[in-house]
């Protein structure tokens, strides 16, 4: 609803909030919305300059295309000097903002990159359903309408994004961004890291091994998945939802045939359509596991050593009007899709976590935490 609050490290409920946005974001809607305060990101040198990011939904900015919802807005904030537990409203800078045609796939997670320091961000594809309608640009696959997802030259939505917030008015592109002077980049396509992506909502790079960056991208009408980011690559939508094939035409079936790389006239032609690591069916198929999957983190802490190296992620819901979400463990194979199974917790009736998954979080231990409303 546009605060961001602290609980700490005691367990303790600051009630005064870090930051309070409620004035700068867009109304939002009683029942439902995927609009708000929607990622938090401290700069690695927060000990020392009291530097952080918030992502939020503000309204509509002057010139934005007619009928669009709302403009997203990175904006960058300074703590207090004097007061560690809240961040100075006045000192807001606005760093980067896209224009949204639609409320929803705002995606919303911010990230410091744990190797080269740079500002990374995820945005859905425009919102709607099946990356379509107004806003949603046409891409090289003829088969399917719309395409934001699979486009990386008209503007930045269904992607991953990565700046350099200490440099430049008011950011600098990474030199080494893969997309850097690719032709015919109406919007500015410099700023694109991965592409492909649906509704990237809750993303993290891994604490150990080769710091992977494990994204979440929910699913449209079968599949919810979780791919490992690679810098350039594409990630499938909406030619394809999951290791599946995709319709416009026809969301609800699965197409026997699609293709499994980039065609022409994409710059990237030739470029492979890279799988997630982990899918399962949701809800709206028979057995489903749930409504939309929630990113979450490899796990890297003491308290539960069987789970180590081992991803532990989240569904929302298993339904909408009942909060009723999950928590899995996925464990990599040699090859093909990770084995992931449902963690049973043992105060819960039915063995799920009987609250709506929002988000996951990890301390500097390597523990996680839930966070969970009804």
């Amino acid at each position: 609803i546009g605060v961001i609050r602290i609980i700490t490290a005691g367990g303790n409920f600051v009630p005064q909030p870090f930051l309070d946005l409620r004035s700068r974001i867009v109304p939002l809607m009683p029942a439902f919305d995927e609009r708000g305060v929607l990622g938090l990101a401290f700069h690695p040198g927060y000990a020392d300059n009291g530097r952080f990011f918030v992502y939020y939904s503000a309204p509509l900015r002057p010139g934005a295309p007619a009928g669009y919802d709302h403009t997203a807005r990175v904006s960058e904030f300074r703590v207090f000097a004097a007061d560690a537990n809240r961040g100075d409203p006045a000192s807001e800078r606005i760093v980067l903002e896209v224009d949204k045609p639609q409320f929803n796939h705002n995606g919303g997670t911010l990230l410091f990159g744990p190797r080269d320091g740079y500002l990374y961000m995820s945005i859905g594809d425009g919102g709607g359903a099946d990356d379509v309608g107004l806003g949603h640009v046409e891409d090289w696959y003829a088969a399917n309408a719309g395409g934001n997802g699979q486009d990386i030259q008209q503007n930045l939505l269904g992607n991953i994004l990565r700046i350099d917030v200490d440099r430049g008015a008011p950011y600098a592109v990474p030199a080494d961004n893969p997309f850097v002077g690719t032709p015919g980049c109406a919007d500015g396509c410099d700023e694109i890291w991965a592409y492909g992506f649906r509704n990237p909502y809750r993303m993290s790079f891994d604490q150990g091994g080769v710091r992977n960056l494990f994204v979440g991208d929910a699913g449209q009408e079968l599949w919810e998945e979780v791919s490992i980011a690679v810098k350039g690559g594409n990630f499938g939508w909406n030619v394809k939802e999951g290791t599946h094939c995709f319709s416009t035409d026809n969301p609800d079936e699965s197409p026997p045939e699609c293709p499994d790389t980039v065609g022409a006239p994409h710059p990237r032609a030739g470029d492979p359509l890279i799988d997630p690591v982990i899918e399962y069916a949701n809800h709206h198929q028979p057995g489903g596991l749930g409504a939309t999957v929630i990113g979450g983190h490899v796990y890297r802490g003491s308290a539960l050593p069987q789970f180590f190296g081992r991803y532990v992620f989240g569904d929302w819901s298993r339904e909408f009007e009942e909060p009723d979400g999950s928590v899995f463990v996925a464990t990599p194979r040699k090859k093909g899709l990770w084995h992931m199974e449902q963690l049973r917790i043992a105060t819960s009736p039915t063995g799920r976590v009987g609250h709506y998954v929002l988000g996951f979080g990890q301390d500097l231990a390597g523990e996680m935490y839930v966070l969970t409303t009804d």
